[in-house]
């Protein structure tokens, strides 16, 4: 499984007030289905459908739906870096609104800040999945995996845009219900750098790695 990424900046800000303190919330589509990215990928809105149906069973309705501040460089989540929780997520066509709740953690007060000050900030979709490619464009495969629908970002690309989002040289696996981080590259060089004699060999000692991460 590949990390991918998907960046919107077509996020609304929301302040709600009580007896003087202020709690900020973002809001807009954080998710966005049938349309082709500039890197040539295309997310279906019934693969999102079903994905969301998921993490929404599973996270939101359970508020543990939490996104960090930034661009983390796997799929978990690392509470260190936790800004805000999603706390609604919701189809609209082939787009999938959401609003999250900025925390009064360390990285949510720096967002606080930044939103308070009028820092306009973007989001930052996390998941995993597989690519297939039909008729020269790579479509998000049946497998893909939420790992939060948003993270804050000071970057975000246009709106209807993707990053540059998937991590070359690495992929996720789960084994026995835990992720396990692969270093693809790592491997590939094993074989071709392998003298002829020895090539089954390092195949062999390649995919034990893989398996054994």
């Amino acid at each position: 499984m590949k990390l991918i990424r998907e960046e919107i900046e077509a996020v609304e800000l929301l302040v709600e007030e009580n007896e003087g303190k202020k709690t900020f919330y973002i809001k807009g589509p954080f998710l966005q289905g049938d349309i082709k990215n500039r890197n040539g990928r295309i997310y279906e809105s019934r693969v999102l459908a079903k994905e969301v149906a998921r993490y929404h069973e599973n996270f939101i309705s359970r508020g543990r739906a939490l996104g960090e501040l930034g661009h983390p460089d796997g799929p978990t989540i690392n509470l260190d870096r936790v800004s805000h929780n999603i706390t609604e997520l919701y189809q609209d066509g082939s787009n999938f609104i959401g609003k999250a709740k900025i925390l009064n953690t360390p990285m949510g007060k720096i967002a606080s800040g930044l939103l308070g000050d009028g820092v306009t900030l973007g989001v930052s979709s996390r998941g995993m999945g597989s690519l297939v490619q039909r008729e020269g464009v790579n479509y998000v495969g049946e497998d893909f995996h939420l790992a939060t629908a948003a993270d804050i970002v000071a970057d975000p690309s246009a709106p209807d845009a993707f990053v540059q989002g998937i991590m070359e040289g690495k992929e996720w696996i789960y084994e026995n219900g835990l992720l396990k981080e692969i270093d693809i590259e790592r491997v590939k060089q094993t074989i071709d750098n392998a003298p002829a004699h020895r090539l089954n060999e390092a195949i062999l000692e390649g995919f034990h790695d893989l398996l054994m991460g």
